[in-house]
Formats: structure tokens, C-alpha cells, sequence
């Protein structure tokens, strides 16, 4: 078997070629990796996360599934700290508890859609999703008399499909950016706390329970923290972008 041998002065011209060829491949890869997003920067089948707005405004969002009993101290730290908040209301819910979702309205509060019984929207046809969106605002009309525009997945769950059937019932498809994580029982008070006031921004869509084990003891300090700090706490269709707007690919609502 033949050995080859290279000579020191064919060094610099080898050291050369295999420098462009590794700048080549790692060029290659950067391209890849940015030309990813951008191709696809823009969409129009997931839902809206956050607002590009205009001002210092973030949006107050509560789930409503479950109970109803903390929902009256709720409107009045709410009302305190001269906040407006969207109620994304389940269908059943709103059935339960027709009397809550009057006062919701009646304090000037936003009703919103949050499916009539809870379904994973992203596992079910375009017939269940439908009946779903459509069951829970009849129910939320009859009761408030105003027309629902807003509609959140229940446990945030949805498919392209999910949003492409809500935008042709004339819904937009509203999701968070900051998720307090509140239903979770293992999260103290200062976790919640900590959660929201750390990654709240402007144009940011908060995600909040109610009928938890903390949500009702922390939102003041919450409130509290938000406003001091010069955010004005209003509803998803107060913040949301009128007119012509684009949804980037990580859900932020941008002027077009």
C-alpha cells in the first residue's frame, strides 16, 4: 500500500480549501435556518397571541369552565384598578350560571366564546367545531344581547381547521401570550405573581382562571403592578388591530 505524503508548503492551500468548504457548509446551514421562518412569516390559519398596538396596553383575559363563586370580587378588583377584562365563557357555564355572565356584561366586561362544552377543538370535524362555537353563542346572546366576535379553543388546543371554521362563522381566534398558570395548585401566590408581571409586555394577551385556589387573592397585587408600571389593562377587542393586519408566524397581530 502506497503512503502519500503532503509537503509543508501544500499546507496553506489545503488549510485554504477545507476553511471555504467548512464556511460553506456553515453559511448553508445559517441560510436554512433563517429562510425558514421568513418563508414563512406570515399566516393565516393559527390565532392571535399578541397585539402590535399602539400605547401601553396589555389585555386582562379570564377562562370561565368551571365555578362561579369568586367571579363577584373578581369584577371588583377589576373595578378598582379600572381594568377591563375579556370573559371566554364556556357554554354550559353560561347556562349554570346565566346571573354571572349579566353581571360580567353589566360591568363592562367583554363576553367571549369558549366553546358550549369544553372539547380539545383540535381533535374534532368541522361539523363538531360548528355546533361547538355556534351552541355557546346563542346561549351568551340570549343572555347579554350583544353579538360574540371572540373565540378561545378550550385548553388553548386548536388546528388550522379550528381557526379557518371560527373566521368563516365571522369569529377571530384569540390565544395569550402570558399564561399565569393559575390553575395549577403546585403554584404558590408569588409564582403566579411572578409569572405574570415577568413576561407582561406591551400588547401582551394575559391568561388568567377563575375558580382557582389563587386567582382571585393575586390579581390585586397583580393590577396593582401592571398600572403602576404605566399599562392600561382593556379588553382583547380593545387592544386588537382594526382594519388591514397581518398574524406574524409566532401569532403577533402586526399592521399589514
Amino acid at each position: 500500500m502506497g503512503v502519500l505524503f503532503i509537503r509543508k508548503k501544500d499546507y496553506v492551500p489545503l488549510l485554504f480549501v477545507a476553511a471555504v468548504i467548512i464556511l460553506v457548509i456553515i453559511n448553508t446551514l445559517i441560510v436554512k435556518e433563517y429562510l425558514a421562518p421568513v418563508s414563512n412569516q406570515y399566516r393565516d390559519d393559527i390565532p392571535i397571541y399578541s397585539v402590535e398596538c399602539e400605547g401601553n396596553k396589555c389585555a386582562i383575559t379570564f377562562d370561565c369552565a368551571w365555578g362561579a363563586d369568586d367571579i363577584p370580587n373578581i369584577l371588583d378588583t377589576l373595578e378598582k384598578y379600572n381594568a377591563r377584562a375579556t370573559f371566554f365563557i364556556v357554554g354550559i357555564w353560561a347556562k349554570k350560571y346565566p346571573e354571572m355572565v349579566k353581571l360580567i356584561n353589566e360591568r363592562g366586561h367583554e363576553v367571549a366564546n369558549h366553546g358550549y362544552s369544553h372539547a380539545h377543538m383540535g381533535n374534532i370535524p368541522e361539523s363538531k367545531i360548528r355546533e361547538e362555537i355556534g351552541l355557546c353563542s346563542d346561549i351568551l346572546e340570549e343572555i347579554t344581547g350583544k353579538k360574540v366576535n371572540l373565540f378561545r379553543p378550550p385548553y388553548g388546543e386548536y388546528s388550522s381547521t379550528t381557526v379557518k371554521v371560527a373566521r368563516k362563522m365571522e369569529y377571530q381566534t384569540i390565544q395569550w401570550d402570558v399564561d399565569s398558570l393559575d390553575w395549577k395548585d403546585s403554584l404558590s401566590k408569588q409564582d403566579i405573581y411572578n409569572r405574570v408581571i415577568k413576561r407582561t409586555a406591551n400588547g401582551s394577551i394575559i391568561l388568567f382562571h377563575n375558580d382557582t385556589k389563587h386567582t382571585e387573592n393575586v390579581l390585586p397585587s397583580i393590577l396593582e403592578n401592571l398600572t403602576a408600571n404605566g399599562f392600561e389593562c382593556v379588553t382583547v377587542s380593545d387592544i386588537l388591530l382594526k382594519g388591514d393586519y397581518k398574524i406574524r408566524y409566532d401569532g403577533r397581530q402586526i399592521k399589514d
